[in-house]
């Protein structure tokens, strides 16, 4: 399965807004410029993330984007979901109802041997992705972090807070 690049722009995002501390949020252009995205793109992509309830956004000299809710609460789930939307992946089309061998009497109730495996394996993904919470990530990035990268960012997030 292929998910946008969104989906790893705004989970790269919110894994650098769930370091902050409460109540602190960045603007667009500096969590684009952190990682030098296309800031018009991420605006886009964090105000998905606004209207599914993953972020807020504030106004004013010192606004921005914060996590709307405590990190240990939002999943990847909810992020795939804000940019790419809850339909699933496989989409069935029932092409077993087409063709020279289908009989009138088909049976269709119930999803194919293929559609079964496809909504197997999504729920798998999707069981995982909930599982991973965006404190679990920032987490796992100070852990992994080298001084040398933490003071670098450290500096980086005061001079955009100034």
């Amino acid at each position: 399965m292929k998910m946008s690049e969104g989906v790893e722009w705004t989970a790269h995002a919110c894994a650098l807004l769930a370091a902050l501390p409460p109540g602190v949020g960045l603007p667009a252009n500096a969590l684009a410029e952190f990682h030098e995205l296309a800031p018009a793109y991420m605006a886009k992509h964090m105000q998905a993330l606004a209207r599914a309830g993953v972020v807020e956004s504030v106004r004013g000299p010192r606004g921005g984007y914060r996590l709307a809710r405590a990190a240990d609460t939002i999943s990847l789930m909810d992020i795939v979901e804000a940019i790419e939307g809850e339909e699933p992946a496989f989409r069935c089309s029932e092409i077993r109802q087409q063709g020279p061998c289908v009989t009138p009497q088909g049976d269709f109730r119930r999803p194919c041997e293929i559609h079964a495996a496809f909504n197997r394996a999504e729920t798998a993904w999707q069981s995982e992705l909930k599982a991973i919470t965006l404190a679990d990530i920032a987490k796992e990035v100070a852990r992994k972090m080298t001084p040398q990268k933490r003071a670098v960012t450290t500096q980086w997030l005061l001079e955009k807070l100034g």
